[in-house]
């Protein structure tokens, strides 16, 4: 048998013993053994699980990035492929960003590489330079 009482005085119940960030990291360390997760806090908002985000690419022995030229299989156009890149995904994204902004081009990450739909190999090259990168141009 349970004993029932109002909101109220439950309510003052709970907040003379747990402080409301107390409350939060209670309910949620209480749900971390169970099958169901905290998913909603009237509090803080949706919490979403932490997830380390993967590590995507390969780094070379020697450290330094390659600049590739390509041609097959996209119709003639050229893209550059930069390789040899260590990071999160959301840092790689970033990265392509940033130097498709500076080279007014197009571009994507994907597998682990990044891809740039320009041929200015110098350039890009150049850009990665000031961003402490050692480079290597690669192929032809």
């Amino acid at each position: 048998m349970t004993k029932k009482m109002s909101l109220a005085d439950w309510q003052q119940q709970r907040s003379d013993t747990d402080t409301a960030s107390q409350t939060t990291e209670h309910a949620l360390s209480a749900h971390q053994g169970s099958k169901t997760e905290l998913v909603y806090s009237t509090e803080h908002g949706r919490i979403a699980p932490a997830t380390a985000a993967p590590i995507k690419g390969e780094r070379y022995t020697d450290g330094a990035l390659r600049i590739k030229r390509e041609t097959k299989g996209r119709g003639g156009k050229t893209v550059l492929i930069i390789t040899g890149l260590m990071g999160t995904p959301a840092e790689l994204s970033a990265l392509c960003t940033d130097l498709k902004k500076r080279c007014a081009c197009g571009g994507a990450v994907k597998e682990g590489h990044i891809e740039i739909q320009a041929d200015k190999r110098e350039f890009v090259a150049e850009l990665l330079q000031q961003k402490g990168y050692k480079v290597k141009q690669a192929g032809g």
